[in-house]
């Protein structure tokens, strides 16, 4: 579910039967309880008000910064067939290459 730009993940919780909303790359956490998606969508733009509200009192960014870096762990033929290159090489950024490679396997 999106709110004013903002994505939230949706589970349904069978204790209370009800949905529990989770904001997303947040720089802190913000959740919303409803029976149903209207309640959830009216729920979830409150407690991101709410949330926003305090973000700006303090100065602090409502978003979780990202370095770009982004550590991953793999089967080490899969680490290999990304950092050797194939005989006939021609050189392209390492992002591209561990996009091509990722998206091969």
């Amino acid at each position: 579910m999106e709110i004013d730009g903002y994505k939230a993940t949706i589970e349904y919780d069978p204790e209370i039967e009800m949905y529990r909303g989770e904001f997303v790359r947040l720089n802190g956490g913000s959740d919303f309880y409803a029976a149903d998606i209207e309640g959830l969508r009216r729920e979830g733009a409150a407690s991101l008000r709410v949330f926003l509200e305090a973000c700006q009192k303090r100065g602090i960014e409502p978003r979780k910064p990202y370095s770009g870096k982004f550590n991953v762990r793999m089967p080490t033929e899969m680490h290999a067939g990304i950092a050797e290159p194939p005989l006939s090489y021609e050189p392209e950024s390492g992002e591209s290459t561990i996009d091509s490679k990722v998206r091969s396997h």
